[in-house]
């Protein structure tokens, strides 16, 4: 069942990510389904701990840039943004090299609220984090 609002083009996705951290941290949107979204984020010095692992606040910044993403899409866009107002994470496996790809799925999109699933997975296809998001609708003029 399709969720999104006139659904964007990737390239419209992407297009948000231009001066903000998830440019810096690299994130690419690369596929949208009728009731999902997903995006890659290279594990690199802009993404690492200082032990060398994926940080974990990468992936939970993954995850809340997933979840916003989603919720621009399902609202009408000309009017409403979407913003976090809860996250958490499980992380479950350790990521030292490579590329991490999250999953984003709607567990909940009605009125003002949007709740989000959001899986990362490293390049064996190995879930590594379990995120879930919580997103208010807000008027888009009352921040822009």
């Amino acid at each position: 069942m399709e969720i999104w609002h006139n659904t964007p083009t990737l390239k419209e996705i992407n297009q948000l990510n231009v001066n903000t951290l998830g440019e810096f941290m690299e994130i690419n949107f690369f596929e949208i389904g009728n009731n999902y979204i997903k995006a890659t984020m290279p594990v690199n010095h802009k993404t690492k701990q200082p032990f060398g692992l994926l940080h974990g606040g990468a992936s939970v910044a993954l995850a809340e840039t997933l979840g916003s993403v989603a919720s621009w899409c399902v609202v009408n866009r000309d009017v409403f943004i979407g913003v976090g107002i809860e996250i958490n994470a499980n992380h479950i496996k350790a990521v030292l090299s490579g590329t991490v790809t999250g999953v984003c799925k709607a567990i909940h999109v009605s009125g003002k609220n949007h709740v989000w699933g959001i899986e990362i997975f490293n390049d064996k296809n190995e879930l590594c984090c379990v995120s879930r998001f919580t997103c208010t609708v807000v008027a888009k003029n009352k921040f822009i």
